[in-house]
């Protein structure tokens, strides 16, 4: 089994901010596979089903952004998971809107919900981080994080969305090597 954890914010104030693309990969996921998600188990809005062939867990934590690594340790003990089938799914500032990048370790970069997870699991989980862009003229990005895309940025964010749900795909069914080889090609110029 494994469990694909996308990072966010609980409640309707923030579900079409930057900061909660890894619930929206999360929900793109549970449409395309149809996993029912709303089980709440756990301090996590949950479904279990098969994606790509594999018996997984569909998870939103409802315990903050910076809390995430409570609710995973607790999903993670819950279903017995080392931390190596666990696969998060998060908003990135150092990636332009619309890239997506996959990792198979690694630092905190600066997310305090990845810091969270890493606190509580260790640092032995796959990434797909999703590019939200820096904020511009010295917005604070603790308040950029919280705000919508603007409307030239939705189809950009839509289709990174739908690339997230793909890597993850991807990473249940041919493994971290190839996956990174396919999602982390450098953009096309044009």
């Amino acid at each position: 089994m494994k469990l694909v954890v996308g990072l966010g914010n609980p409640g309707a104030r923030y579900r079409k901010t930057r900061h909660n693309v890894g619930f929206m990969v999360v929900d793109r996921l549970a449409v395309r596979w149809g996993i029912a998600l709303g089980g709440r188990r756990h301090e996590t809005e949950l479904g279990v089903g098969t994606v790509a062939g594999v018996r997984t867990v569909l998870a939103k934590p409802q315990t903050f952004m910076n809390a995430s690594g409570e609710a995973v340790a607790k999903l993670r003990r819950a279903y017995r998971l080392e931390p190596a089938v666990i696969i998060a799914v998060y908003d990135d500032l150092d990636l332009v809107v619309g890239r997506v990048r996959v990792r198979g370790s690694g630092g905190a970069g600066g997310h305090r919900g990845v810091a969270s997870l890493i606190a509580a699991i260790g640092a032995s989980f796959a990434r797909v981080r999703v590019g939200i862009g820096r904020p511009a003229g010295g917005v604070d990005p603790v308040e950029f994080v919280l705000e919508s895309f603007t409307p030239a940025e939705r189809p950009l964010i839509e289709g990174a969305v739908e690339c997230a749900a793909e890597s993850v795909e991807s990473l249940l069914r041919d493994g971290l090597e190839r996956t990174m080889n396919v999602f982390n090609r450098p953009l096309a110029a044009g």
